[in-house]
């Protein structure tokens, strides 16, 4: 049973509103404000036990010119797979690392793996030394890689000595199911099916500014992420996700994967983002919604005039963004063009990705924030810990079931990430009286121009409101006199352009004079992480740009 509470701290009394039983409770005031939100799942603390929800005839996985596979036959293939990991050598707590272009057989050999070991989802687009870095960093015993795939990492694997396990899927199998193949390892210590706080998953940080760090997630991280979002979105066993999103991120896996199984809902599985094939997927799939990263709503967007027949057929009820900022204009955009609400939401690899969402309709949605708490309990914090008030901008700082206990094998890093319990995020925000939070910034990012303090994502949001402009990132510019100076790279709309002064004015109308960029450069697309993500930090660098003071040689 889920039990669903969503709670906010005023200054006078704590009040949580209970949705299972439809009434309040009032409970003692506590001395700083914070946003609490509390899911309880009575019985799904392990990857396995989520897997029990739904009915066994029920589709669980769909995909493009595959047959359908239940929940019994998922069910059955998942515990033979997990049952032949030991026979293999591999067992809890041993790192199995898993290189598959995205589809069903990378959904079903991540849930396998989680329920016998623990699952490393690396991205296939990775070099070798990338790969080595990796493998060596997590311990890896084996590797799964697609039988006859001779690329880059079985070459890494077969370096090491690490296992390789030939993922091979038979014709006319159904979506997830397949065979491995591998030479018989030691005998495992530790076999059987993956307890509660058992290590189910192991992912790394972005590593932006620093040596990555390895986030470890534990089976009931999961369990616990996983019914978090399928109740802030309502998700139940009629609900079906196209996902689109990488499933070797913890966006896609928990939303887009665990949270629809979780729900007894089903998945249809794409290879992957394909703009030409999106709205062909959408209607085949019959899906009810999707989640996605800021980019890929701004294609769907662009296309979503052309193909008006494939969304009439849709049954849609909703879109979700996550993972970065979604300008309001695209949100608009999408609401307009399939006529169902665009859920915000904000998560990070820390927080087995959910920590807060904008709710469904009919409670209020406020574009512009990442809505309430839906995963983790939230406060803001100052520089020194202390918990800020209601509009005081700060550090935002979680904690919760959904919360990685901390980084693994890293002191250094956990003593500056954990305060008195509470996770600090690195992102900067604000929360109002309704207890909806706006995300301002990353700490890091924060251009620090002569001593002047400046949120780059509020000059995003004003380039955002020019007709011309597709995309914008604004980010820090090294200034000999200043430290740093405010620059932007734009991205136009198809055929549309204009000039760097008049961006300039455009933006000089609605921003103090420190604010406006001094330099904006235009791109024909911006550079991303493997997550879609802007580089902020590193743009400059990625841009080959100069201090905006220094003579072109």
């Amino acid at each position: 049973m889920l039990i669903n509470q969503t709670a906010l701290q005023t200054d006078s009394q704590l009040v949580i509103y209970k949705e299972s039983i439809n009434e309040f409770e009032i409970y003692r005031p506590t001395p700083y404000p914070r946003q609490h939100s509390l899911t309880y799942m009575s019985d799904s603390t392990t990857v396995l036990a989520l897997l029990s929800v739904g009915a066994g005839a029920d589709a669980a996985l769909l995909a493009p010119e595959r047959p359908v596979i239940t929940y019994e036959s998922l069910r059955q293939h998942i515990g033979d797979v997990a049952h032949q990991l030991n026979g293999l050598g591999v067992g809890r707590g041993d790192s199995v690392a898993i290189v598959l272009p995205n589809g069903p057989e990378l959904a079903v050999s991540l849930l396998a793996v989680t329920v016998a070991a623990t699952a490393a989802p690396l991205n296939p687009a990775y070099t070798a030394d990338e790969l080595a870095f990796y493998f060596d960093d997590l311990s890896v015993v084996a590797l799964i890689v697609a039988a006859g795939d001779e690329g880059v990492a079985r070459e890494v694997a077969r370096a090491r000595g690490i296992r390789i396990l030939d993922l091979l899927v038979p014709p006319g199998a159904a979506a997830g199911k397949f065979e491995l193949r591998g030479t018989a390892g030691p005998t495992v210590e530790h076999g059987g099916f993956a307890q509660a706080d058992d290590i189910a998953l192991v992912l790394h940080t972005s590593g932006t500014t620093a040596r990555p760090k390895i986030v470890p997630l534990t089976q009931r991280n999961l369990a616990v992420a996983a019914g978090n979002v399928g109740v802030s979105l309502g998700l139940g066993p009629e609900d079906r996700c196209l996902n689109i999103m990488p499933l070797f991120h913890i966006h896609g896996m928990i939303s887009g994967v665990l949270a629809s199984l979780a729900a007894g809902g089903s998945v249809y599985c794409s290879p992957g983002f394909n703009a030409l094939r999106f709205f062909t997927w959408l209607e085949e799939s019959q899906a009810t919604w999707y989640t996605g990263v800021p980019p890929m709503h701004q294609v769907i967007a662009g296309r979503a005039a052309r193909n008006p027949e494939p969304i009439a057929r849709s049954r849609l009820r909703f879109m979700r963004s996550a993972s970065s900022a979604l300008s309001v204009n695209v949100l608009a955009e999408l609401e307009h063009a399939f006529g169902v609400p665009v859920i915000e939401a904000y998560g990070m690899t820390e927080a087995t990705h959910q920590i807060a969402s904008n709710p469904l309709p009919p409670k209020p949605r406020k574009p512009g924030t990442v809505g309430i708490a839906a995963g983790c309990d939230i406060a803001i914090l100052n520089e020194s810990g202390r918990h800020l008030s209601v509009s005081e901008i700060g550090e935002i700082a979680i904690q919760g079931e959904g919360v990685m206990g901390a980084y693994l094998d890293n002191p250094a890093a956990n003593a500056s990430a954990f305060v008195a319990g509470w996770f600090r995020t690195g992102d900067q925000g604000v929360m109002d009286a309704q207890g909806y939070l706006t995300i301002t910034g990353r700490l890091k990012e924060i251009i620090n121009r002569g001593g002047e303090k400046i949120s780059p994502k509020e000059i995003d949001d004003v380039l955002y409101e020019h007709p011309t402009v597709a995309q914008a990132v604004t980010f820090a510019l090294p200034h000999d006199k200043l430290g740093e100076e405010v620059a932007a790279a734009v991205v136009f709309k198809h055929r549309m352009s204009t000039t760097e002064q008049e961006l300039k004015d455009f933006a000089a109308a609605r921003l103090a004079p420190f604010k406006v960029p001094r330099l904006i450069v235009f791109c024909d697309h911006l550079p991303r992480g493997p997550t879609g993500k802007v580089q902020r930090i590193s743009m400059a660098e990625q841009l080959g740009l100069r201090k905006p003071d220094q003579a072109a040689p």
